[in-house]
Formats: C-alpha cells, structure tokens, sequence
C-alpha cells in the first residue's frame, strides 16, 4: 500500500549554510546582491512548492549470486556491488519517490534562461535542497514504522548513482500508481518535476544506518557528496 504525503515549506529543514556555500560563500557571510537573491528565493519557494511524496514497503527482496542484483518482490533492479554492499542482511525494503512540484522547477528553468539567471541559479540549488530536505521527513517516517515493527533501516539510495542504472526508475515506479505525487518519467527515464528523487532504504534486524561513503562512489554531481565537501 503507497503511503502519500505532503509538506510546506515552513515544515522542512534547510540548511541555509549550506546553500550559501553552494553560492560560493562558505562563511555563510552572504554580500549583495547575493543576500536579496537568496531571500527572495524563499519567499518564491514558499509560494511555489508543491512538495510531495510517498512511500511503500515491499514483500521480498534478495540478492542474486553475484551481488551486484537485486530481487524486489519478483522484480530484478541492477543495483550494483556498492549499493547491495549497503543494503545487505536487509529482509524487505521501502521504495520511495519525492517532488518539490512542477511550478518550482518551471520558475527556476524560466529564470535561469534569460529574466534573471542568478536568480534561476539560487531557485535550482533550492530546489534541490528542498526535495532533500523532504525525503528526509520521509525517510524518518519509514524509521518510525520500521521500529514500531523491531526493524531497523540503512540510508538511502537512488537510481543513477553507484553504478546502479537510471533505466531501473521504471521498475521501481512501477511500485506506485501512475503519476503519483504528479511525478511522471520520461522513456529514458528522467523524473519530471525536474526537482524529484527516488531510491530505496533496506529493512531487517540486521541492517545498520551509515553515513554516505561518499569515497566509494566516483559520481561527480552528487549531492550528498558536495554536501560533505562543504561541512
């Protein structure tokens, strides 16, 4: 059963510092005009969102002989050797999907292309922070009822990183109803809203929750891995 969700803006965390080092000012010291775009960012992120997202748990997972595959309820996901390293001992799994919505991604690429591009520029980097920011109200959603069951959960993971294809969002969408969270895939299966995520967190008694072992991965554009690099 899928689980949905919705958030405001105000319920999320954002971590501000962050996004003023992504602009290129670690000190968190923003100089004008920066401080104005980047007000002026949340007061249209505020307006714009349409955050949501859902969940659902699966019945069976395993991994294939070579454990670089994985088996969900009689679906095969090529999620390569790094993430099944992080999911093993896990005995079903939580997929999940997240959008920041259509009017965020919309007014951001509007900007970005020709009315005001550092503006567009500040609006992505939100965006991005902002889905984020709302899977991770998701993941402690999971953790809740995980626990509640006497089960733990691993962090989570998404298709086009590790090693593990893009071309399994199809798959794993096909978890949920069809355009659930008004999230849709194009045919190579690029999520629209733009600002959306997807991935899996691995359940049982004997998983463990680590931290991102960012230096496993070589994916360049990660942003959990440029959030490391800023803290």
């Amino acid at each position: 059963m899928t689980q949905e969700f919705t958030y405001s803006f105000e319920e999320l965390t954002i971590d501000r510092s962050y996004l003023s080092a992504i602009l290129g000012f670690p000190d968190g010291n923003l100089p004008e005009p920066f401080d104005e775009y980047v007000a002026e960012a949340i007061q249209k992120a505020e307006i714009l969102c349409d955050i949501q997202g859902a969940f659902c748990f699966t019945e069976s997972m395993e991994f294939t002989s070579d454990n670089s595959h994985l088996v969900v309820d009689g679906i095969e996901f090529g999620i390569g050797k790094t993430v099944a390293k992080e999911l093993r001992n896990s005995n079903k799994a939580a997929f999940f999907i997240c959008t920041a919505g259509e009017r965020m991604s919309r007014y951001s690429q509007k900007m970005l292309k020709g009315e005001n591009p550092v503006l567009g520029y500040v609006l992505d980097v939100l965006g991005s922070m902002i889905v984020e920011a709302a899977t991770d109200e998701l993941q402690k959603e999971i953790k809740q009822i995980a626990f509640t069951q006497g089960f733990s959960i691993t962090n989570r993971y998404s298709p086009g990183y590790c090693k593990w294809s893009v071309g399994d969002q199809h798959k794993l969408f096909s978890f949920f109803p069809v355009n659930c969270c008004g999230i849709r895939l194009t045919e190579s299966a690029l999520m629209h809203p733009i600002k959306s995520v997807s991935g899996i967190i691995g359940i049982g008694k004997e998983v463990k929750f680590r931290q991102y072992t960012c230096d496993l991965c070589n994916q360049v554009d990660c942003f959990h891995k440029n959030h490391q690099r800023m803290i």
